[in-house]
């Protein structure tokens, strides 16, 4: 299936750089580009009621006054904060009306604790959510967009790291294979991507005898099912050596010259309160390859 409409989440005060990687992939292969700008943490936190917290008239009047002082200082942020929020609407779409793109641009206010969900309400209808580097590196608004894309939708997500060149026509691409629902996931989602690939590389760490399937080779089921869909597959078993299985892919990855790592996204709610951190710090101290991964 190919990826038609392709969402793109940045923050009000993020660089352009998340926006024209995610216009540039859309141009690649036709796609429409959604772009949702997300507030500032000033604006999120001031996100409440003007009468919260006042204490009742007379009683309390110093502390009263104080705390409508804060809050009227709060609706002067909040005001400065929505017209940089609307600004920055303005500019992105002048930055799209160049590339021959059809796209829309889109803003609104919600509290933080409603980061997640808007983002999943959004990825719900797209084919494909960009997450760059700009959403990558910011810690507040970063973790519940994440998770929200991916763990609540059922759709994938293409991470960007710096550093890496983005395309969704990608030459030679590892495939991250466990025999696990989330990796079939994974491959199914980037079904379209693999089977124009030059090169495809299934690649198990460790793999165990539940991998096999009802072949005699780790990695053949999955392999045959790929090349019944016309992609060019080969099968890698690859030894840990006592190495984490992100490490052993990430380095067969920089051997193969991949130019995207596929791969199935796991957690439970304890480990995905962690992803988020997991896959930056992964990241950071692997090679900056886009990561395309599914749940």
């Amino acid at each position: 299936m190919g990826f038609k409409t392709v969402l793109c989440l940045t923050g009000a005060d993020h660089s352009d750089q998340d926006v024209t990687t995610a216009a540039g992939l859309c141009a690649e292969i036709g796609a429409y580009l959604s772009v949702l700008i997300m507030p500032p943490p000033t604006l999120l936190m001031s996100h409440r009621r003007i009468e919260d917290g006042v204490p009742e008239w007379p009683i309390g009047r110093g502390q009263a006054i104080t705390r409508l002082n804060d809050r009227f200082r709060q609706i002067d942020r909040f005001t400065q904060d929505a017209a940089r929020l609307e600004k920055r609407s303005r500019d992105i779409q002048k930055l799209l009306e160049s590339m021959s793109l059809a796209y829309d641009v889109d803003t609104d206010y919600y509290g933080r604790a409603s980061l997640g969900e808007v983002a999943r309400q959004r990825a719900l209808c797209a084919d494909l959510t960009i997450i760059g580097p700009g959403l990558l590196n910011d810690e507040n608004l970063g973790p519940p967009v994440v998770n929200g894309c991916l763990f609540d939708t059922g759709r994938p997500v293409l991470v960007v790291p710096e550093g890496a060149e983005a395309t969704l026509s990608p030459r030679r691409v590892l495939v991250g294979w466990d025999s696990r629902a989330e990796a079939s996931r994974a491959v199914r989602e980037a079904l379209g991507l693999l089977c124009l690939a030059e090169e495809v590389r299934v690649a198990l760490v460790d793999p165990k005898a539940n991998d096999n399937g009802n072949r005699a080779e780790p990695g053949a089921d999955i392999a045959a099912y790929l090349t019944r869909h016309g992609a060019r597959v080969s099968v890698d078993v690859l030894p840990s050596a006592g190495k984490s299985a992100a490490t052993v892919l990430a380095q067969h990855a920089t051997d193969t010259s991949a130019d995207m790592i596929v791969m199935g996204a796991y957690g439970s709610r304890r480990l995905r309160e962690r992803l988020f951190g997991g896959v930056t710090r992964w990241i950071v101290e692997k090679p900056p390859l886009p990561l395309f991964l599914a749940r």
